[in-house]
């Protein structure tokens, strides 16, 4: 088993300086604004639908 695809920017300022946080799996922090933040999987798209889209009609 491979392991997860870190971040590559901070969705707050940007800057590229993360490094994973202790608050566990997921967490990461921004040495250049000083936040800390966790990403989490929510699941996958039904293919050929646009999410929040008029009417929820498929694309």
């Amino acid at each position: 088993m491979s392991e997860r695809a870190a971040p590559f920017h901070c969705p707050y300022c940007g800057d590229e300086d993360l490094r994973p946080n202790g608050e566990g799996h997921g967490a990461w922090e921004c040495a250049a604004c000083n936040r800390a933040f966790r990403l989490r999987f929510l699941g996958l798209l039904a293919r050929g639908a646009a999410p929040d889209s008029p009417g929820g009609e498929p694309i």
